[in-house]
């Protein structure tokens, strides 16, 4: 069954929103088109020294995460949900050369770590979006499966964002560009967010629900924390910011959603976030959950969004891999 995904691959939808004309990745930079060479230093990838259409021009699912071993952990556990020949054990990171991320090639699908928070996923959308424009994958559908805290959440939910919102709760990604704030919207992609809901009611066994996401640029301060080196506010007015978030219809927070949904939006690319909460803020700012238990929270979203690709590919689970393996 190596190669089965190519068979199974849905026909686009004509009502369904498209990557761009086509359905290839749209980039929307003018220059581009007039380099001799692009190289994607950051992927330790280029268009001169490596054959992109070959390497990954019939990719049709990208999935994001922070972890280097938990997208190594969710490419080997995808190997064994697609049905494809051998244990996964010995899979190449793509992006092997540099240490900044790791990448793992599973059929129609790669597996991508992007570190931690808006600066460093920034750099490796913007390196992913120009490879699969120059390797002129269709129909792609991208997801960033992570971690989160709550809020008004039971721990080890697993929250389907249907809004990225800023720390004032607005839709929108701020930055600084040649000295002026430009400001583009987070629109994610809602029949994403409708089918990812629709699966995870095969996934009984932990909550799904649907909602904001709010993204900061800190895990401290920025998130209303009382335990960072630094604090400049009570808890009365920690608590009193979170819950008018809660009241704003947030109900997880991280610190990649905004420009990921971004950056994908205006690439053109279906894109949705799917994320696990490891504690309710409302409760408390450590994370005190034993490492078992988190290994397991962190799994939850990997099974969701594995139970879409399946769906997608008209895959029934594979028998006895309902789990990812723990890092």
């Amino acid at each position: 069954m190596g190669h089965l995904w190519h068979l199974l691959l849905p026909h686009t939808d004509p009502g369904m929103p498209s990557t761009s004309r086509g359905g290839f990745v749209h980039i929307k930079n003018p220059h581009l088109e007039a380099m001799d060479e692009d190289v994607l230093y950051h992927l330790d990838l280029g268009t001169k020294t490596h054959d992109l259409p070959a390497m990954f021009g019939d990719v049709k699912f990208v999935c994001v995460g922070g972890s280097p071993n938990r997208m190594r952990a969710f490419a080997q556990f995808m190997h064994k949900e697609l049905g494809l020949e051998g244990d996964g054990e010995d899979l190449a990171d793509i992006c092997a050369g540099t240490d900044r991320y790791a990448m793992y090639r599973v059929g129609p699908l790669l597996s991508i770590s992007h570190g931690m928070g808006i600066p460093s996923v920034s750099i490796m959308l913007h390196e992913l979006i120009k490879l699969l424009h120059h390797a002129k994958c269709r129909d792609v559908t991208i997801i960033r499966i992570g971690t989160s805290g709550g809020l008004g959440v039971q721990a080890g939910s697993v929250v389907i964002t249907d809004r990225a919102v800023d720390a004032c709760f607005q839709p929108r990604f701020e930055q600084v560009v040649l000295g002026d704030v430009v400001v583009r919207g987070t629109d994610l992609d809602g029949g994403l967010v409708e089918e990812l809901l629709a699966c995870s009611k095969a996934i009984p066994d932990f909550p799904t629900l649907v909602g904001h996401t709010m993204c900061t640029y800190d895990f401290y301060e920025g998130q209303g924390r009382l335990d960072g080196a630094l604090c400049s506010f009570s808890n009365e007015k920690k608590l009193e910011y979170l819950k008018r978030a809660h009241d704003a219809g947030v109900r997880n927070i991280e610190m990649e959603s905004t420009a990921f949904a971004a950056l994908c939006g205006l690439c053109g690319l279906r894109a949705a976030v799917v994320c696990v909460t490891l504690l309710d803020r409302l409760e408390g700012d450590q994370i005190r959950a034993s490492h078992e238990v988190l290994q397991e929270y962190q799994q939850r979203p990997q099974r969701l969004v594995a139970a879409f690709i399946r769906r997608r590919l008209g895959l029934h689970a594979a028998a006895g891999n309902t789990r990812p393996s723990s890092d």
